[in-house]
């Protein structure tokens, strides 16, 4: 059984990955974490994952610039 979030968790992951595509970031490794989507209890967590240093500075950059900094 899955949780009852995770086809919201799976579209909110699909709306963070076009919002990064938009600064030109991809992290390779986005995605949900899988054992909070088997749960039955809560919302499943969305797993970041690794990035390398180039995309790092271009999450940094774009958020500084989000928060108009």
């Amino acid at each position: 059984m899955t949780s009852p979030y995770s086809h919201k968790a799976t579209a909110e992951v699909a709306e963070l990955q076009a919002a990064l595509k938009e600064h030109g970031i991809t992290l390779p490794s986005l995605g949900l974490d899988l054992p909070s989507v088997v749960m039955t209890y809560g919302t499943p967590l969305v797993d970041l994952g690794n990035c390398n240093l180039d995309t790092a500075r271009a999450l940094t950059a774009a958020l500084r610039k989000a928060a108009g900094r």
